[in-house]
């Protein structure tokens, strides 16, 4: 179903996060309390699109080494996103990801293909 303005409704799910600056995602780390880690951020250039890849394994690498600011900054990205906590009890045959996940990771590279491509255009191909 389409929107009046040609926007279809699984692309008003998206989050309008994934389009910031590096300064808009530096301003967020702000923020939520965490002005020491701007500088992390916006060295590992760190926007919106970048934001899916942000975890508890790659952060420490970033420069975040604090376990509770780690902890913080995680569920923080996961709440903005809009995507769950991973289950501790996954099974591995299990999906990795819901679509939204996955829609973000695709969201997170970059080309012309990338760019383009739609919530919408996402579900179809999947």
């Amino acid at each position: 179903m389409a929107s009046p303005l040609g926007v279809k409704e699984h692309d008003l799910l998206v989050p309008t996060s994934i389009h910031w600056s590096l300064d808009d995602v530096a301003n967020w780390v702000e923020e939520i309390g965490f002005p020491q880690y701007r500088e992390c951020f916006t060295s590992n250039l760190i926007d919106g699109r970048k934001m899916i890849l942000v975890n508890s394994s790659n952060l420490p690498r970033m420069g975040v080494t604090d376990f509770d600011h780690i902890l913080f900054i995680t569920s923080s990205v996961r709440e903005l996103l809009g995507i769950g906590k991973p289950f501790w009890n996954r099974s591995i045959a299990d999906s990795t990801n819901t679509p939204m996940g996955l829609f973000l990771e695709n969201k997170s590279r970059t080309g012309p293909s990338i760019d383009k491509m739609t919530f919408s255009q996402f579900l179809r191909r999947s």
